[in-house]
């Protein structure tokens, strides 16, 4: 099993949720999040100030899911939060030793 976690821009989610949909993924969390990388954050005017927006908003989707699908989920996420400019976000892949279902006890996969 492996655990997926994309960092991509707010207004993306819905494609990136009908994507994984359309794959099969039946469940993910979804965090808001805030953040910056090579883009530094950005400044903006208010009331005739300029000030830094350090932390831009981003979204942060994990899921947990059979190792053999992480090549299309990846391939899925690329495609459909791609922008092509500077903080689309990024894409982490780790391996998850042990699920558990609370409800039912179940393991493994068949947890998920």
């Amino acid at each position: 099993m492996k655990k997926i976690e994309a960092i991509i821009k707010p207004f993306k989610l819905d494609e990136v949720k009908e994507a994984l949909q359309d794959l099969g993924i039946t469940g993910m969390t979804v965090l808001e999040a805030k953040g910056f990388g090579r883009q530094k954050g950005h400044t903006e005017m208010y009331r005739g100030a300029e000030y830094v927006v350090d932390f831009l908003p981003k979204l942060k989707i994990e899921l947990v899911v059979p190792g053999d699908q992480i090549e299309a989920i990846i391939d899925a996420i690329k495609t459909v939060a791609g922008t092509g400019k500077i903080g689309d976000g990024k894409i982490f892949v780790v391996d998850v030793e042990q699920a558990v279902r609370i409800r039912t006890g179940e393991t493994g996969t068949s947890a998920l």
